[in-house]
């Protein structure tokens, strides 16, 4: 059989129902890992479900128990040759909060539900859907190649991406042989948009900043005590707006990344962040000036105020709060300083006449990015432009954070993620889904990787 016949295949698995079958039987494990009852769950993913999926392909797997006893890993190896390329790949099983009782139209979150283009339930796209969709690919593949890939591949499936991959690092890193490949091929977050396959290769970083203004304990009477006594709040706002303005720019220098290179310019070009009608539209004359909206969402940092607090909001009272406080992230790319940041920060805030803020932080993870110059990027790209006839976009890092550092610090290998999800999916909300027609492309789209993968001699 031909590379034709493998795509082909991989898309008939979506038309026959074969594969939303399958992933109906996950999404019904209720893997929420931030649910401490649902330990036995996370374990019975991958023993009773993945394992025996995995077996079928060919691959022997291996469970291996968290360092830290919150969750399980699962290390699947498939060899076939010591001078054929091999691939790592990633999924994770868990999954948010089911949200029970708020999906739309009374569905359930543990059922794979299709209406129209999309397929709801919880996991479909974060992450069961888009690993299902690499081990169908590589079903058809298999099957079309008489039972035989052409290289080698290993998977470490994880169940505690949802809490912050806690344990990865160093699963990584004691299983280093085991896990040890020429490239590494992970599919998980969102395409650029449904339209247009994506390869992304890496990912921001991500830290939170506290600021808390801890002036007295209780409320005092705002018409008693207002005009002298400092309103922790007021304290609070103005601070935030020394470090990011009013159109979402940062101010404080020590938390933007270096100076755009020319390369990642060249590579974001033709990368136009279009929203569909169900998505955010963007906001005009919003973050860092000069910049397109790739640039910003994909080469830049952002500083968010992801919540303040000071009073009662719902039942405000005439009092002058005692307290106030904020949480803040910093999203950044490869090259920032962030070692110093909460230095930095107090620093600022006290040289601006707001000492009394007191800065923390807390849920870092770590910007990391391929080299732009591997030659497994135009090898991927030219695989999918000729699988699907459109030119993919590549992103320089995604918008968001996965565990790439892993991969890419850790194990030290070329890193690649191909996504086969979309930005309004609801991936941790309720009606979670994915598009039956992004699913069908990206199955065919695996497939010719997988198959051009086995074409090639040695690795690149």
């Amino acid at each position: 059989m031909t590379r034709i016949d493998a795509i082909a295949r991989a898309r008939q698995a979506l038309t026959s129902g074969d594969f939303l079958a399958e992933l109906g039987r996950r999404v019904a494990y209720r893997t929420e890992s931030l649910n401490p009852e649902r330990k036995d769950e996370l374990a019975a993913y991958l023993t009773n479900e993945l394992t025996p999926s995995f077996a079928e392909l060919g691959f022997t797997s291996e469970i291996v128990p968290s360092p830290s006893s919150r969750s399980p890993f699962l290390i699947a190896t498939y060899h076939e040759s010591d001078s054929a390329p091999t691939v790592l790949s990633y999924g994770h099983g868990d999954t948010v909060d089911g949200m029970a009782g708020e999906w739309r139209d009374g569905r359930d979150p543990w059922a794979v539900t299709p209406v129209g283009n999309r397929a709801y339930g919880r996991g479909t796209a974060d992450n069961k859907g888009q690993h299902s969709i690499n081990m169908a690919a590589l079903r058809a593949v298999r099957e079309a190649r008489g039972g035989t890939l052409g290289f080698n591949a290993k998977f470490i499936i994880e169940m505690g991406e949802e809490i912050g991959s806690p344990d990865l690092a160093k699963v990584a890193d004691l299983h280093r042989e085991a896990l040890k490949a020429d490239v590494f091929i992970g599919s998980d977050g969102p395409r650029l948009s449904t339209a247009r396959p994506t390869i992304f290769l890496g990912c921001r970083g991500g830290v939170r900043l506290h600021l808390d203004v801890n002036l007295r304990d209780g409320g005092n009477h705002s018409g008693n005590w207002g005009g002298v006594l400092a309103n922790p709040a007021t304290i609070l706002a103005n601070a935030v707006a020394t470090l990011v303005d009013g159109h979402g720019r940062i101010k404080l220098d020590s938390l933007k990344p270096p100076r755009l290179t020319n390369a990642i310019r060249a590579i974001l070009a033709d990368v136009k962040v279009e929203p569909t009608a169900d998505e955010p539209a963007l906001s005009d004359n919003w973050g860092e000036e000069g910049l397109t909206p790739a640039e910003r969402l994909f080469a830049w940092n952002t500083l968010e105020v992801l919540a303040i607090s000071s009073g009662n909001i719902d039942k405000p009272a005439n009092a002058i709060p005692g307290r106030a406080r904020a949480v803040l992230q910093l999203r950044f790319v490869v090259g920032t300083k962030v070692d110093s940041i909460v230095a930095d920060v107090t620093n600022h805030l006290a040289a601006h006449g707001f000492p009394m803020v007191e800065v923390s932080s807390a849920q870092s993870f770590m910007a990391s990015r391929a080299d732009l110059d591997s030659p497994w990027i135009k090898w991927a790209a030219d695989s999918i432009r000729m699988s699907t006839g459109k030119a993919p976009a590549v992103l320089p890092n995604f918008g968001g954070s996965l565990p790439n550092d892993v991969f890419a610090d850790v194990l030290k290998m070329p890193t690649m993620w191909v996504p086969h999800s979309y930005p309004g999916c609801s991936q941790h909300a309720p009606d979670e889904h994915i598009l039956l027609d992004v699913t069908e492309e990206a199955l065919g789209l695996m497939a010719g990787l997988f198959w051009d993968l086995g074409e090639l001699q040695k690795p690149l």
